[in-house]
């Protein structure tokens, strides 16, 4: 782009949907084996079989998306018997609106509002199977929100079981589990019929981060928008991060910021100025999805001074913050501990006798940033 100024009707990105979240890339690199897994557990349902589950483990920001989204764009063009319904567990953390979405994706539009019930739903779901000869692939992404009160064994087990009391149903699920530790239990009669290929995504090294970077960038900006040595120090951030989406937001926020100086370039400072809210990402994104009362617990923990409280301080001053009682408390605590947002299983004696202490997994600062940055 000529020129040291950029003009009012000027703008860096050549193609700006590069930088959104659910852009799928047509060349997705540095994930050969996990596709190729993932394949092999579809390729039965070409013949006619039903494929193999599986579950995409590893940590946020690794691929595990985009990877089924890159299958099930390849089986929506070649396997016309084969039905795919991507349900985000974020958006939809209770069975019956998760089977309102497969309900939507089948039948062409949601089911009724109220006096459905969910074995209506799951009715008009394998009928439309059977009848018209259909096999569904079902992504659950983001299967973690649904750990709390087991609802992920709920899901698990009327999808999964669906051909016992509708003969001739074929369903296979592909879980999407963002996890540091690769660790999920399932219920044992869940766990008997799920058995799933599991599917390692690891994360990117820094030359594949680079790579990645690289290739956004020279695709979705003009010409000498952007420097080898910007592209770096972005990388140096994105790693630190170990998620790839941090990288593409800030390369998003790096340009939005140079537009507002009017520059036709990126800058190392306008890197700088905009990667604290990037690098909060996924952490702002998880918080957005609570609802205020577990919004609430974790602004009690984060303006705590110690990093471990007792649970029984939390609810003193989440009761008066809310006026809710223990019970609800106490579900709001096993979610954020589900989401790992937080720890609430260490025991400690006392002269009171047995009690929780509870304690954020992330920064307090960056918590409480993320709250915050939710009220502008």
């Amino acid at each position: 782009m000529p020129g040291k100024t950029l003009l009012w009707d000027q703008t860096l990105f050549r193609r700006g949907e590069l930088f959104e979240f659910d852009y799928i890339p047509e060349q997705f690199a540095h994930r050969d084996s996990q596709l190729r897994s993932l394949m092999f557990g579809v390729r039965p349902s070409l013949a006619g079989m039903r494929p193999l589950n599986a579950i995409c483990v590893g940590p946020p920001g690794t691929g595990k998306t985009t990877a089924v989204r890159k299958v099930f764009e390849e089986l929506s063009e070649h396997a016309s018997n084969v039905i795919t319904v991507h349900v985000n567990c974020q958006a939809n953390q209770t069975r019956y609106l998760i089977f309102s979405e497969i309900f939507r994706r089948l039948i062409g539009h949601a089911p009724p509002s109220s006096g459905v019930s969910f074995k209506k739903l799951l009715d008009e779901v394998a009928k439309y199977l059977v009848q018209n000869e259909k096999i569904l692939i079902v992504a659950l992404d983001d299967i973690n929100y649904l750990f709390h009160e087991k609802e992920s064994d709920n899901v698990l087990y009327s999808l999964l079981r669906a051909h016992e009391t509708h003969p001739g149903t074929k369903i296979g699920v592909i879980a999407i589990l963002s996890d540091d530790n690769l660790s999920y239990v399932f219920d044992p009669k869940v766990g008997s019929i799920f058995l799933p290929e599991e599917i390692v995504f690891p994360r990117y090294d820094w030359d594949e981060v680079r790579g990645i970077l690289y290739d956004r960038a020279k695709l979705g900006f003009y010409s000498g928008v952007i420097s080898e040595d910007v592209i770096d120090f972005v990388s140096d951030y994105t790693s630190e991060a170990g998620d790839i989406r941090v990288g593409i937001d800030l390369l998003k926020r790096s340009a939005l910021s140079a537009e507002q100086r009017a520059s036709t370039s990126i800058s190392a400072d306008d890197v700088r100025s905009v990667y604290e809210r990037s690098r909060i990402l996924h952490l702002s994104r998880t918080i957005a999805t609570l609802n205020s009362g577990e919004q609430a617990i974790l602004a009690i923990l984060a303006e705590k001074t110690s990093s471990e409280v007792i649970a029984g301080d939390v609810y003193t001053a989440f009761h008066e913050t809310t006026g809710l009682g223990y019970t609800r408390f106490h579900t709001m605590l096993a979610k954020l501990t589900s989401l790992r947002l937080i720890d609430a299983d260490l025991v400690t004696e006392g002269m009171h006798g047995r009690s929780r202490r509870i304690e954020l997994r992330h920064d307090s600062m960056d918590v409480l940033n993320a709250l915050d940055a939710m009220q502008r």
